[in-house]
């Protein structure tokens, strides 16, 4: 079951925090049911969240919103139909394409996480509901605004807000209490993207995984991100090598390594932009 049980963040707004990868799971209550973010790893994970969601609302999922493509947030979304799933149109791309790999990687994964025993069982099931800026979204009465505002943890990282309260979901764009996950990232933009979050902050941020911060929590994540955007063009200017730009860098040597390295593959242009805008 969920670590912390539901808790209310904000006016209808319930976040339910899972042990397995520390990950926050969001419920926005509406009148005709409830909104979910983000749908967990596996077939038996998502079953838990429709299980749990009992204790705060009887009534069916109205609609799913994925904050992006990892399968840690959408892996469970075949388990909420008949409901809309929105997400941005790269992370229904992103499912399509690269699903079926992540299934595999993660597979290996099983003796050590017990949890992803049925990873076998997903059925891939990508946003049918897609957007690439910006759109409002009405259920039950409550207005979604979600928004993409530029590359960071992934290239198709959303917000979501409910424009009748202040709450607001980071997804992984931000991440608490860890060093945030750079495998897929974009170091050099991932600080602009913040800076435009922030200046969406006014309540409780909901992060992908970890505690529920507020502004001045962003503003420190900002910084950390900044620094080690800083570091990068260092490095590549050759102001810097790599292994003095470890022990500068604002997350432990250890897990500093691969965002640098990212983002010097991001300076030499090596990582992939988007396709063109059909």
């Amino acid at each position: 079951m969920g670590e912390h049980g539901w808790r209310e963040v904000d006016d209808r707004v319930f976040v339910r925090r899972y042990a397995f990868f520390d990950q926050n799971i969001g419920a926005i209550l509406t009148s005709t049911g409830p909104v979910i973010v983000d749908t967990r790893s596996t077939p038996g994970q998502a079953r838990e969240i429709l299980d749990d969601l009992r204790t705060v609302t009887r009534r069916p999922v109205a609609a799913v919103v994925n904050t992006h493509e990892h399968f840690d947030h959408t892996f469970g979304n075949h388990l909420f139909r008949p409901a809309p799933i929105w997400g941005h149109l790269r992370c229904a791309e992103g499912i399509r394409r690269n699903g079926e790999r992540a299934r595999t990687a993660h597979a290996e994964e099983i003796p050590e996480r017990p949890e992803l025993a049925d990873l076998a069982e997903v059925v891939l099931d990508p946003p049918d509901r897609t957007f690439e800026g910006e759109t409002a979204v009405e259920v039950g009465g409550r207005v979604l605004e979600l928004a993409w505002l530029g590359r960071g943890h992934t290239d198709n990282d959303i917000v979501i807000g409910v424009r009748d309260c202040a709450a607001l979901f980071a997804g992984d764009l931000l991440e608490a209490g860890a060093t945030p996950y750079f495998d897929d990232s974009y170091p050099l933009d991932w600080p602009a993207t913040v800076e435009a979050l922030r200046g969406r902050v006014r309540g409780p941020v909901i992060p992908g995984h970890g505690d529920v911060g507020d502004g001045a929590w962003v503003s420190r994540e900002l910084e950390a991100f900044r620094a080690l955007a800083a570091l990068g063009r260092r490095v590549h200017a050759g102001e810097l090598d790599l292994e003095a730009a470890l022990e500068l860098a604002p997350y432990p040597a250890s897990d500093a390594r691969v965002p640098l390295e990212r983002a010097l593959a991001q300076l030499r242009g090596e990582l992939p932009e988007p396709a063109p805008t059909r």
